[in-house]
């Protein structure tokens, strides 16, 4: 079976994505129900030494939309990170992160396979293809980052489990 560039990454990305949009509006609906203003989780952390909860969104939204741009582009660039935002704006970037991966399609995606990649991070220069830049780099720093919001909303008693994570399975047809 072979798998293109297209079924390792944008697929993938949205299942992710549409989870986080989830447990966004899930985390909402317990923060209502509790009489907690959402905003007050936008600087949260799980420890003093990591991002938070602001920074969590933003950077799985730059991995996935900008992780997929970099294939076409040849390098990462994503937008300054906008820093803390009302909980309503990081629900709308990753409704805008949906939005914008959708787009992209099998064939311009797979259109960029084999590419030359550079990545840039301070004085180091790291050299990929598209499809060890997506394995390796991309992907890992995604779900990082979705998974530390996850666990950044467990922690603040939002009833979330497992498969809140896992989003929707890609089960094969039958």
């Amino acid at each position: 079976m072979s798998v293109s560039l297209y079924d390792l990454s944008v697929p993938t990305f949205l299942q992710t994505v549409r989870a986080i949009g989830g447990f966004l509006d899930r985390a909402a609906t317990h923060f209502a129900e509790k009489g907690v203003d959402p905003d007050s989780v936008v600087n949260t952390r799980l420890v003093d030494d990591m991002a938070p909860f602001h920074f969590q969104i933003e950077a799985a939204w730059h991995h996935s939309v900008w992780g997929v741009e970099a294939l076409k582009t040849g390098a990462f660039n994503p937008p300054a990170l906008v820093g803390p935002v009302p909980f309503a704006n990081l629900r709308a970037m990753i409704v805008e992160a949906e939005t914008t991966l959708q787009a992209f399609t099998p064939d311009e995606v797979n259109g960029w396979a084999g590419k030359d990649l550079d990545l840039r991070i301070g004085p180091r220069r790291l050299s990929f293809t598209s499809e060890t830049f997506i394995l390796s780099f991309s992907l890992p720093n995604f779900h990082f980052h979705a998974v530390t919001a996850y666990d950044i909303l467990r922690s603040q008693g939002v009833p979330l489990g497992k498969r809140d994570y896992e989003g929707r399975l890609r089960t094969r047809s039958s």
